[in-house]
């Protein structure tokens, strides 16, 4: 009983702070800092929104903060905190990011502002309200009601780890993991980035697809030839590039190369997927139906299955075309894989068979790659978390085998080995990355009632549902 009135009590002031406007006070003083790491030079700002922001948020909870410089690049610090409260507790990892891309502001509508939060209607418009200022300005917030409803303490142990350089590709990431991952163990993940399957039903993801960019060159000569008097005589390397790329993938989106695409489905990811819809929302683009691999859903092409997409394509001058045949030809491709897909092997598969159907004057290059990652969805961890989502929200929440983005997971999962939970508190149409990125504050409200909701049962029965996570896998082990 004295629990349940705890409880209630974390509830009524976490309303309390989001319709005071205190809640958005916190993220409108996090969306003033410009902290663009795609800058060069990288600003000052990218180390002061740890020093003046993140750092005091979590010392103010016991947490004690470590600034790590990053090993890889400048002005992309890592902060590690810490709070442990009892080595019999449970130990949550939390994980956020307070970099963001270029501010853009010539681009957004008139009356909007990337370093200012603006509301209107429903919305919080500003950078970083969706990617990833505003998520975890959530969990932050909800964590720090926990620890004032429990008379300062959370009931579990906690740790956090934060950069300041996602939006270039973590670099450091991995290297500050693997230094440091006695000081990160931890028993679970939990963390909040990407959008929700649509803006109005919850969702929790469990990983990512991964990512490769690979550049396709083909260098014919040092110098372009007129077309009238060569043509039909020289080589056209743009032409040969396109017919190099249809070999890749055709028409309709499929890939054609054995070697790129995954495995096939198993029953219990087309069960998981069978009830999901994605797109289908105001501000969506509509969908192109019969666009990839055949015989898959909508949901299975996007979170189950491989895409092999061109990015960027360039011969000759696109701006002020001559009447030259182009010396060379140049494609940025990228494909995006999941859990199972051969990823050793992804440019050596695509040189043997550019080979096979004829184009060994294709170089081919890779630009570096995300791993992909998968926690078991069958985990009583995820029945965990979705029911508990569902108490907050009274929505039944989407369940993601993985993000259809990607997504630094492979860190936690792969490296630190933690379960992995993601609960993201955007939606498709934020703007992240674009101009007018907002935030939906009906979405935050949810956000926060799910975090705060989350981290006091960690509190009431952590260890009874690391015992059950414990037994699931020791059983499928056998």
């Amino acid at each position: 009983m004295e629990q349940n009135i705890k409880l209630n009590c974390l509830l009524e002031n976490l309303q309390l702070i989001f319709n005071n406007n205190t809640f958005k006070q916190r993220l409108a003083h996090r969306i003033g800092y410009q902290t663009e790491s795609q800058q060069q030079p990288r600003p000052q700002s990218l180390v002061e929104y740890l020093q003046q922001v993140i750092q005091p948020e979590l010392n103010s909870m016991g947490f004690t903060t470590t600034q790590i410089d990053n090993p890889e690049t400048e002005n992309c610090p890592f902060l590690i905190a810490e709070r442990i409260e009892s080595p019999t507790l449970p130990t949550v990892l939390c994980y956020g990011h307070g970099d963001v891309v270029f501010g853009d502001a010539i681009h957004w509508r008139k009356g909007l502002e990337p370093w200012q939060l603006i509301e209107e209607g429903d919305r919080w418009y500003g950078r970083g309200t969706a990617d990833n200022k505003g998520q975890h300005t959530i969990n932050f917030a909800a964590l720090e009601q926990v620890y004032l409803a429990r008379g300062k303490k959370l009931g579990f142990n906690c740790k956090v780890l934060f950069e300041m350089g996602e939006e270039i590709s973590s670099p450091g990431l991995a290297k500050i993991a693997e230094q440091y991952r006695d000081q990160l163990k931890a028993d679970l993940f939990i963390a909040s980035d990407g959008p929700r399957l649509s803006a109005d039903q919850p969702t929790l993801f469990l990983g990512s697809r991964g990512c490769i960019n690979f550049k396709l060159t083909i260098n014919s000569r040092e110098q372009g030839y007129h077309s009238g008097n060569w043509g039909g005589l020289l080589s056209n390397p743009a032409t040969q590039l396109a017919n190099a790329i249809a070999c890749l993938v055709d028409k309709q989106g499929r890939i054609l190369v054995d070697g790129l695409r995954p495995p096939a489905l198993s029953p219990a990811i087309r069960h998981i997927l069978s009830d999901i819809q994605p797109a289908g929302q105001l501000g969506d683009p509509d969908i192109d139906i019969n666009w990839g691999e055949p015989g898959l859903t909508p949901a299975e092409r996007l979170f189950s299955w491989n895409s092999l997409e061109v990015l960027a394509y360039t011969a000759g001058n696109p701006a002020k075309p001559v009447n030259a045949i182009p010396p060379n030809a140049s494609a940025t491709c990228q494909l995006r894989f999941v859990v199972g897909t051969d990823t050793k092997n992804i440019i050596n598969n695509i040189k043997k068979h550019l080979n096979l159907h004829g184009f060994n004057n294709v170089e081919v290059e890779s630009c570096g790659i995300t791993a992909a990652t998968r926690f078991d969805p069958t985990d009583p961890l995820v029945d965990w978390a979705l029911s508990i989502i569902q108490q907050a929200t009274d929505k039944k929440p989407a369940l993601l085998p993985n993000l259809g983005g990607s997504l630094p997971n492979d860190i936690f999962a792969d490296i630190l080995g933690l379960p992995t939970l993601w609960i993201p508190h955007s939606y498709p149409a934020c703007g992240q990355h674009a101009v007018n990125e907002h935030m939906l504050k009906s979405i935050a409200y949810e956000g926060l009632n799910i975090m705060a909701r989350l981290f006091w049962d960690l509190g009431e029965r952590g260890n009874e549902l690391l015992l059950q996570h414990k037994h699931h896998q020791e059983k499928n082990k056998k």
